[in-house]
């Protein structure tokens, strides 16, 4: 096994130069790739007008999901592109029927606010939430999530690493109490992907998603979606589009005619550009290996977490490192305010953000250097000792 060296890769991200780059579970640093990804749609548009169209932009929610798929050990035409989570949990939604006794939505507390909001409207068709709260702000138990899932659940939407304390849910066992009850599982990996192993195959998931924006270093505007094969045929979105019918180009009137593949969870026309972009950050994470960056995220946030224990700080993340994703959060005292303490440390060129009931989160990827959080433990202790954060004042806003 060899050493993992982060200076092999930091030459690729130009914010790297300048700045200690700890954000990545907001959005991870951009790749210079993007810009020749970027590049070659506009030299196709420029060039080819609309002839693009059948020279890879049409088929580019296929083709860059199946780039994806390959991080997911998922099989080719099993992931499709679309813009966004919540746009993907609506499509999932939209092809579930809530009408009969099995209509129950069992989610936890620590999920992603766009992502409940998706599934509080299916409240309307009939769905009944079932939202499980946790012991302690670090995350919902197993226990606790498998004792809520019944022969009533429908839909298990849950997050692979919690948002808030980076808390990693148990996949595999959620998947099995849900596949006991005939319950699906969708799997939101926005902020496990790139940063923790995850492999479809072996969760045994039904469906999965996330984007590209964090750990995966795509930027905004691509998300992915996998449906495992033999369910894929069974889902009808409500939510549709030309783009997931059997023949678009034949222009067909009255009701949807599904595509027999993951077209079918396709709708409109595809943000083609967002889709090149993306590829760049895939790409990279492809060629570095989750399994070495997973590796060399634990050894930073366990190095960090010890370094700040020593300074006084205590973190509401888990302490056993099997339980976490890539970020460590920093709890703050109750006078402390946490958006200025992102300002303050800004001013250093050090990179992080906060979140009401986690604090500070701070997330090293594999361009990152172990120097860089000893800076960061060091400029914090050093704002907590002065604090100087209250020159920004008591109303900073949150990003």
């Amino acid at each position: 096994m060899t050493t993992h060296d982060p200076d092999r890769w930091r030459a690729r991200f130009p914010i790297l130069g300048d700045t200690t780059y700890l954000v990545t579970h907001s959005l991870g640093a951009m790749p210079c790739t993007v810009k020749e990804k970027l590049a070659t749609f506009v030299e196709l548009w420029e060039t080819r007008g609309v002839r693009a169209w059948s020279e890879g932009w049409w088929d580019s929610p296929r083709w860059v999901g199946d780039l994806v798929g390959k991080l997911l050990n998922a099989p080719a035409g099993s992931v499709v592109m679309h813009q966004n989570v919540s746009m993907i949990q609506a499509v999932i939604a939209s092809a579930l029927d809530f009408s009969g006794p099995r209509n129950k939505v069992v989610y936890t507390e620590q999920e992603f606010p766009s992502v409940m909001y998706v599934w509080e409207a299916a409240k309307r068709q009939g769905a009944v939430i079932e939202c499980v709260r946790g012991e302690s702000e670090v995350g919902v138990s197993n226990e606790r999530l498998i004792a809520a899932i019944d022969e009533r659940t429908k839909i298990v939407p849950i997050s692979h690493v919690c948002f808030r304390t980076s808390f990693l849910q148990d996949a595999k066992a959620v998947v099995k109490r849900a596949h006991e009850v005939g319950a699906l599982v969708l799997l939101d990996c926005y902020q496990s992907l790139g940063t923790v192993p995850v492999d479809v195959a072996a969760l045994g998931v039904d469906m999965a998603c996330g984007g590209s924006v964090k750990w995966l270093c795509g930027g905004p505007g691509a998300a992915y979606l996998y449906v495992r094969p033999g369910l894929m045929q069974e889902l009808e979105p409500k939510i549709t589009g030309w783009a997931a019918h059997a023949a678009p180009f034949a222009f067909e009137t009255g009701e949807q005619r599904y595509a027999d593949d993951a077209r079918r969870l396709l709708n409109g026309t595809p943000a083609v550009a967002a889709l090149y972009q993306a590829t760049a950050g895939y790409e990279a994470i492809l060629e570095v290996g989750v399994e070495a960056i997973r590796r060399h995220s634990l050894a930073l946030t366990e190095g960090l977490r010890a370094d700040l224990g020593r300074r006084g700080f205590t973190s509401p993340s888990p302490k056993n490192p099997a339980e976490r994703g890539g970020t460590l959060t920093v709890a703050l005292a109750q006078d402390e305010n946490g958006p200025a303490f992102v300002k303050a440390l800004a001013e250093h060129e050090i990179l992080v953000d906060y979140r009401p009931g986690a604090g500070l989160r701070v997330s090293p990827h594999f361009y990152t250097r172990a120097s860089e959080l000893q800076r960061f433990a060091e400029v914090l202790e050093s704002i907590r000792r002065t604090r100087s954060w209250q020159k920004f004042g008591d109303k900073v806003a949150a990003y």
